[in-house]
């Protein structure tokens, strides 16, 4: 596929199997603002990142860049994507956090290494606080029992976010349709992850 990265498999009826990536329409669908013509910032190199790189560029950002600790990974990312790789984060109408930063724990059980503590993470992410107010669109693809680092220092600044809940609804609606060919009932699922999330905070726990 064109993104080269996959996170849903569709098994046919004549036992072809035809990989597919959510990941892109779901962040595109989540976004409060047309992407066409705007500017963006995509932070992290990984899966997650090509997949938003390449739907900002197909949706017609007039710029998409990328940031990455390891800067090689964003050159090679923005060869790949036709995006351009930055050493520093610059300001954009969007920004996407597509790292593990602000990722909670249980790490030991996960296997998960942490990225940056809390106080940390916008460090780790080559921001600082008053930079945030050079983004008016936030997203994080992280998703947790409370907001982000990044998301609660963006709201303060006044930016508008998108947390990695209501993308990960919007991916799991996308997959719903592929597996099923029915529409989902993107309302129910809402719903019912915000409930979740509400018993998970409630009950002190972070998985």
């Amino acid at each position: 596929m064109a993104i080269g990265a996959a996170n849903t498999l569709v098994f046919e009826a004549d036992g072809r199997i035809v990989a597919d990536n959510t990941d892109a329409p779901a962040l595109l669908a989540a976004l409060p603002i047309e992407i066409a013509g705007a500017s963006a910032l995509v932070l992290g190199a990984g899966g997650s990142a090509r997949a938003a790189v390449w739907a900002l560029g197909a949706a017609g950002a007039s710029e998409v860049r990328i940031w990455n600790r390891t800067a090689e990974r964003a050159r090679r990312l923005g060869h790949e994507l036709g995006a351009d790789p930055v050493s520093v984060a610059e300001p954009a109408d969007v920004l996407v956090n597509c790292t593990s930063v602000g990722l909670e724990g249980p790490f030991e059980a996960s296997g998960v290494e942490r990225s940056a503590t809390e106080d940390q993470a916008l460090n780790q992410l080559g921001l600082t606080f008053d930079q945030l107010g050079e983004y008016s669109n936030v997203a994080d693809l992280v998703y947790r029992s409370t907001p982000t680092p990044l998301l609660a220092a963006a709201s303060e600044q006044g930016s508008r976010t998108v947390d990695g809940l209501q993308i990960l609804i919007a991916q799991g609606a996308l997959s719903f349709e592929l597996w099923t060919g029915r529409e989902a009932p993107r309302g129910v699922m809402a719903r019912a992850a915000r409930a979740q999330e509400q018993d998970s905070r409630a009950e002190g726990r972070t998985d």
